[in-house]
């Protein structure tokens, strides 16, 4: 658990830079969703388009800058100052 204010809210950073750039994860939740909401493809093709839709959609979100990556470092360095330098 964290002692100080300080520590909850860099902790939250840090969660939250974590959970962003889980890519993987992510791209597979948005895959089933939109697979699950038809529940029977008419044939192969169908599925196939709606893939290749969502995989479209999905990958404009990749290229989007996180803009709190640099608070993160610092907060990074202060928690293990040991086994994380800044150059």
């Amino acid at each position: 658990m964290p002692e100080t204010q300080y520590d909850a809210v860099a902790t939250a950073a840090v969660r939250k830079i974590i959970y962003t750039t889980n890519g993987l994860e992510s791209t597979n939740r948005q895959v089933r969703k939109i697979t699950k909401t038809a529940s029977v493809f008419p044939h192969d093709d169908a599925l196939i388009k709606l893939l290749y839709l969502a995989f479209k959609h999905i990958s404009r979100h990749w290229h989007i800058p996180l803009n709190v990556w640099g608070e993160v470092i610092g907060q990074l360095a202060i928690m293990y100052e040991d086994r994380f330098k800044l150059n």
